[in-house]
């Protein structure tokens, strides 16, 4: 109450030196306020002046100029462009046998008369150079990368998702050679070659790099005590997440800029994984410069995580590397679960999306497990608001007939036998490492089917059931569970209904299932 002054005083004191004037230095007492306040009111405006003076208005314009444009330039939105690559023009691509090591490596020559090299080229630098993170593809989804040993750079992609920073982010490498040096502290051994022999990647992980490098495998590995990674990657662990991811856009990138890659998923904190190009400009338009379209993500779900420097070895995360596929690998016999399907909250997390809610769009989800029965009208008009339009995902046994009663969604036998096409890929003969990447490259994906709508009565409200039917193949489910819950958040739905599928079929299942369950608002059982 002593300090309440006029309007005009208030919004005097706030202007620049550069526009006071002798009436802006005589405010007006207010009834209210003592005489003391208003005399170090008149000593504070006196002072004012007169540093205003000594330094000259030009000087003191200037400052003014250089303050307002800082804060333009940290509240300012970028022009976000989305650059088209196709990976079968960017140039010559092949691999190259390393008989002595784990893996073979990447050679790639760009086509410099190429647009698509170009596009490459040009986020290279960016990210390399700039503290605006990049956007780009990898086979499980799209990532947000930035130099991994710069602090600055690293900042930019925790503001740019507005993610907590307590959650590590995982280092994107093209070569062992690159995860090597960052092991050895950012300096190359002495006279010690590339190899297993002296390797400072754990032998644990070997057999692991052989089979499953580049993909969605994701190695828990010792941080160095004098490290080269920018701090803020770790979260403040002694250890940090590494992969080789198997998209050649990525590799490329990380090969071109020359730096290791920190990249957590390109989606705004919290929300789906963006497994295309539209997903990422929609979450983080104005907040980056560049996302690099390289169609959309072959698996659709985040890397497994892994981490073998426990006993016995864990999984962290589910995704697209089963538990059965790991347990075949000599010292990996006996792996277990190590992760939850809920946030888990008030604990340190080694790897991400195991602390914070994840994937979740603004609709609320309402996840039916396995088995379960589908929604019924009484169910379904609970969650009718105003825009009186449902999202439903369907996978096996649910199907819709708008016509049909007394419910519209029926549960269907379940005689199908439902595959996954990744394990099944992985029993056909394929070779191994950056070769096996090559021949994968001319494999078609079929496409999802659209959105398909029906229009049915709840007690006397007309409400639209928006379907989008993923198919039974688990593959397919989880390329497009994160596409589909983006779908139909855009078509302004009140609600999401998902068929849930057996977990126990398999890690891809059970990564779908772990990332559906933290996205649910409601989970149903029976």
């Amino acid at each position: 109450m002593y300090l309440h002054v006029s309007a005009r005083l208030a919004f005097e004191i706030s202007k620049p030196f550069s526009r006071l004037t002798d009436a802006h230095l005589m405010p007006t007492p207010s009834v209210h306020a003592p005489r003391l306040v208003w005399r170090c009111l008149h000593q504070l405006y006196a002072h004012r002046l007169i540093s205003a003076v000594s330094v000259g208005r030009q000087h003191v314009e200037r400052r003014a100029k250089s303050y307002h444009t800082a804060n333009m330039a940290e509240s300012r939105e970028f022009k976000t462009s989305i650059l088209p690559v196709d990976v079968h023009s960017i140039g010559k691509l092949q691999s190259i046998p390393r008989p002595d090591d784990l893996l073979d490596d990447l050679d790639i020559e760009l086509d410099e008369h190429s647009p698509n090299a170009r596009h490459l080229r040009l986020a290279a630098e960016q990210l390399k150079s700039s503290d605006i993170p990049v956007a780009f593809p990898t086979e499980t989804v799209y990532g947000l990368g930035g130099d991994a040993q710069r602090s600055a750079s690293v900042l930019g992609i925790y503001k740019a998702k507005q993610r907590p920073a307590d959650n590590p982010l995982i280092v994107h490498i093209a070569s062992l050679t690159q995860l090597r040096t960052l092991l050895r502290s950012g300096l190359r051994a002495n006279g010690v070659e590339d190899g297993p022999q002296n390797d400072p990647i754990p032998t644990i992980y070997h057999p692991l790099i052989e089979r499953f490098w580049p993909g969605p495998l994701t190695i828990i590995v010792p941080n160095p005590r004098k490290s080269s990674l920018a701090p803020e990657v770790t979260a403040g662990l002694d250890t940090f997440g590494a992969r080789m991811p198997r998209h050649i856009l990525a590799l490329a990138l990380i090969k071109l800029s020359g730096v290791p890659v920190a990249a957590p998923s390109a989606n705004a904190s919290t929300k789906p994984s963006p497994t295309a190009a539209e997903h990422v400009a929609y979450d983080l338009n104005g907040r980056i410069e560049t996302i690099l379209d390289g169609d959309d993500c072959d698996i659709g779900v985040e890397s497994t995580v892994v981490d073998g420097l426990s006993q016995p070895p864990l999984i962290l995360r589910p995704g697209g590397i089963s538990i059965e596929q790991l347990r075949t690998c000599p010292g990996w016999e006996d792996t277990q679960v190590g992760y939850k399907n809920v946030a888990e909250i008030g604990s340190q997390p080694k790897a991400p999306g195991m602390k914070y809610r994840h994937y979740s769009p603004k609709a609320p989800v309402i996840l039916f497990e396995h088995g379960t029965a589908p929604p019924d009208l009484g169910q379904m008009r609970e969650y009718v608001r105003q825009h009186a339009r449902l999202g439903i995902i369907t996978t096996r046994r649910w199907r819709i007939d708008a016509r049909a009663r007394p419910e519209p969604i029926t549960h269907q036998p379940q005689h199908e036998i439902f595959t996954d096409s990744e394990t099944n890929k992985s029993s056909r003969k394929t070779l191994p490492g950056f070769a096996g990447l090559l021949q994968d490259l001319q494999n078609a994906r079929p496409p999802r089917q659209a959105l398909q709508m029906n229009t049915i009565t709840i007690e006397t409200q007309q409400v639209d059931l928006l379907d989008i039917p993923l198919g039974s193949d688990t593959s397919n489910i989880a390329r497009g569970t994160f596409s589909a819950l983006r779908e139909l958040d855009r078509a302004n739905v009140d609600a999401i209904f998902v068929e849930g599928i057996d977990d126990a079929e398999g890690d891809l299942a059970a990564a779908v299932m772990n990332r559906l369950r933290k996205a649910a608002e409601v989970n149903i059982s029976s």
